[in-house]
């Protein structure tokens, strides 16, 4: 494990970084954070709700270099072209002007139900670059292109997705016997053409983040002083 940190060089460009997520800049840089009035407030209220992002995110704009707070999470630089993807709550990290961070609901009752990401997740789309924070290693994150084709997982760790694939969950065989007598239960199911993906090892780095080992006992010490009869 090792320490890492986002820098994000500015040439009469801005950025929209995650609450709190500034650890210092240098250079003629000018930090807002709108609320877009009583509706705008409303709605990003929500979005903190539904998605574990930031009500609030502070823009910053001009020329110069900016150094997000370090630590053990896990970044991907991603570029969108008019695109738009579903990824998982508070994965947002920052981006580029361009990029909209919106919430996404799920568009079927099974995803909702049963899908494992609940009934909201973030929306991310635009033209523009941005950071995302990943349960993995990058290396460890497998991506796929789907060309009309399906692709179903058992299990949740899909963690970002093209907007324009379908996604429902499945059951993994036909009959109830057969579904029982697999050993799988329901599959996520995503079809259509666009990209996944997903984080095999994920539950690994899960249950090293729950771990917490006892205090190691302290060996009390003797007090006074002992004499010879």
């Amino acid at each position: 494990m090792s320490l890492k940190q986002v820098k994000i060089t500015l040439t009469n460009s801005a950025v929209t970084t995650e609450r709190g997520a500034l650890y210092f800049h240098k250079g003629n840089i000018c930090a807002s954070c709108e609320t877009g009035g009583v509706g705008g407030l409303a709605k990003k209220l929500i979005k903190n709700k539904l998605t574990n992002e930031s009500a609030f995110t502070p823009t910053y704009s001009g020329t110069g270099e900016i150094f997000l707070e370090p630590g053990f999470s896990h970044y991907i630089l991603l570029e969108l072209n008019n695109d738009a993807i579903i990824v998982d709550k508070g994965m947002f990290y920052c981006c580029e002007n361009g990029i909209n961070v919106e919430v996404s609901s799920q568009k079927n009752l099974s995803s909702g139900l049963f899908g494992g990401e609940g009934w909201f997740q973030t929306k991310i789309s635009g033209t523009g670059l941005c950071v995302l924070a990943v349960p993995v290693p990058p290396s460890e994150v497998l991506k796929y292109e789907l060309n009309n084709e399906r692709l179903q997982v058992d299990g949740n760790f899909v963690f970002l997705r093209s907007a324009s694939l379908n996604f429902t969950v499945e059951r993994s065989a036909k009959s109830l016997v057969g579904n029982l007598t697999s050993g799988d239960g329901a599959l996520q199911t995503f079809e259509g053409t666009g990209i996944v993906w997903m984080a095999p090892t994920q539950f690994v780095y899960g249950a090293l983040s729950r771990c917490s080992y006892p205090p190691v006992p302290r060996t009390p010490r003797a007090t006074g002083s002992s004499s010879d009869d």
